[in-house]
C-alpha cells in the first residue's frame, strides 16, 4: 500500500508558475511510472503527465506541453510537476497516482489533490 501526498497548489494569476509535489510514503522501487492528473470543475479526470521510474522518460499531453514538466527526485523520495506559463484552463484538482504493476500505468495508488486555480 502506498499512500502519496501532493502539495505545492495554490492560487496565481495567468501567466504565473507553481511546482506541485508529490510524495508516496514509501520508496517507489519496481514501480513502473507515476502519473499527474487534473480535474476540471465540472470535467472528468484527465492524465496530463507522466515519469517512468526506470529511465527517467516522461510524457505529457498536448495541453500542457512545452509549459509542464515533470520531474523526480530521488534523494528527497519525491516528484513534481513544474507549471509554467500557466491558463485559466489550467485551474483544478492535481492529484498524483502510481501503480504496483511493473510493467503498465494501471494505476491504483492516488492522493488526496492539490488544488490549482488560475485566474485571469
Amino acid at each position: 500500500q502506498v499512500r502519496l501526498v501532493e502539495s505545492g497548489g495554490g492560487s496565481v494569476q495567468a501567466g504565473g508558475s507553481l511546482r506541485l509535489s508529490c510524495t508516496p510514503s514509501t520508496a517507489l522501487v519496481n514501480t513502473y511510472c507515476v502519473g499527474w492528473f487534473r480535474q476540471a470543475p465540472g470535467k472528468e479526470r484527465k492524465e496530463i503527465g507522466s515519469i517512468f521510474l526506470s529511465d527517467g522518460r516522461t510524457w505529457l499531453a498536448d495541453s500542457v506541453k512545452g509549459r509542464f514538466s515533470v520531474s523526480r527526485d530521488d534523494a528527497n523520495n519525491t516528484l513534481y510537476l513544474q507549471m509554467d506559463s500557466l491558463k485559466p484552463d489550467d485551474t483544478g484538482l492535481y492529484t498524483c497516482a502510481t501503480t504496483d504493476w511493473t510493467s503498465t500505468c494501471q494505476y491504483n495508488f492516488w492522493g488526496q489533490g492539490t488544488q490549482v486555480t488560475v485566474s485571469s
